[in-house]
């Protein structure tokens, strides 16, 4: 053998990464919460299902509210509450996101084979459990079906319906479930668990860089998690600029000066103005409209002109998600403020 094939040979034999699996893992799902008592928030919904569990009385459940707040993680927690072993968790629960499999088929084969067959094992309370996560992108067909399969197999299997959006769930689905809804998490419980993923993975976090990823987060913990790992993997020092270069977000100053502009400069300085920094720092006019939204309050506006200004400004974000023209829609915008400066002298006298 060759110095060079010993050589090749071994460098083939060492590993590429000294990372163990874990440490390869998204924070998202490493931080991921183990038991009902890591589950941050949500207190009240909480205590009420280790309640049900208790007492041998689980219901089928509907959880519902925004991404990131927490829900599939409450059910895991759940199903290892109710069978401890995870190969019997394995056999005796089923998750599907309904996103993906999400037609008719899939309730009457998949679900339906799942749910007629009897519990494996003799842990847990006495019955299967079927997770169907972001169950509001399936069809009204297959609600339809699942709601005759969730009536017909009652003795054998107990459903967890999540979703974001519960008005996309047939009222005949939600009649049989207890719903519990998810709010966005209080900002001290997102903090809370963020110093802990901070700690254990030696963040060099800034105190403006913290404050900025708590108002990007808005309650979403998933996002908060993937954009401090982001920032800890592209720069040495998560500060606050770091975390909105990350994000794509405009920065404050960038939105005070293009509201200061709107306000002040003429209708053409003004959309050059805007336009220009848009280009150079690859801005979309929706997260300007966001970060005009939070700085709204601070406007010197009457109650009238700032609801009007408010209302103006949700119209051009409407039209911008139906596939809008930015360069149209920011003329919008221009003309709402202009014309909310025009309003307020006039309710002034």
């Amino acid at each position: 053998m060759s110095v060079d094939d010993a050589v090749m040979q071994d460098a083939a034999t060492k590993p590429a990464h000294s990372l163990s699996p874990t440490d390869a893992l998204p924070w998202v799902e490493k931080y991921r919460p183990v038991t009902l008592d890591d589950v941050v928030a949500h207190t009240d919904i909480i205590s009420t299902i280790d309640q049900f569990i208790s007492k041998n009385r689980v219901p089928h459940l509907l959880f519902y509210g925004p991404p990131g707040t927490g829900k599939t993680s409450t059910i895991l927690a759940v199903a290892r509450k109710i069978y401890g072993d995870p190969s019997i968790m394995r056999n005796n629960c089923l998750e599907l996101n309904a996103s993906d499999d999400r037609g008719i088929d899939v309730v009457r084969e998949q679900i339906k084979n799942f749910a007629s067959t009897r519990m494996q094992g003799s842990a847990g309370l006495g019955f299967k459990l079927i997770i169907l996560d972001e169950a509001d992108m399936m069809t009204t067909a297959a609600q339809s079906a699942l709601r005759r399969v969730i009536e017909q197999y009652t003795k054998n299997v107990r459903f967890c319906i999540i979703c974001n959006y519960v008005n996309k769930i047939i009222p005949a689905i939600q009649s049989r479930c207890t719903r519990f809804r998810f709010a966005p998490l209080p900002q001290p419980e997102v903090e809370k668990r963020l110093n802990h993923v901070i700690a254990q993975e030696k963040v060099n976090l800034s105190e403006d860089g913290r404050r900025a990823l708590l108002k990007l987060s808005r309650g979403d913990m998933r996002r908060a998690l993937n954009v401090l790992q982001a920032c800890h993997a592209a720069y040495d020092l998560t500060d606050e600029s770091a975390v909105y270069r990350c994000t794509g977000n405009p920065e404050p100053d960038d939105i005070e000066g293009i509201m200061r502009s709107m306000m002040n400069d003429s209708f053409e300085v003004a959309y050059h103005n805007i336009s220009s920094l848009k280009r150079d720092k690859g801005l979309a006019l929706q997260d300007i409209i966001q970060g005009i939204y939070d700085l709204a309050a601070t406007i010197v506006f009457s109650p009238q002109t700032r609801v009007y200004f408010l209302d103006q400004i949700a119209q051009v974000e409407h039209r911008l998600s139906t596939g809008g023209s930015e360069k149209l829609q920011l003329t919008a915008l221009l003309g709402a403020t202009k014309t909310a400066i025009e309003l307020t002298p006039r309710e002034g006298k």
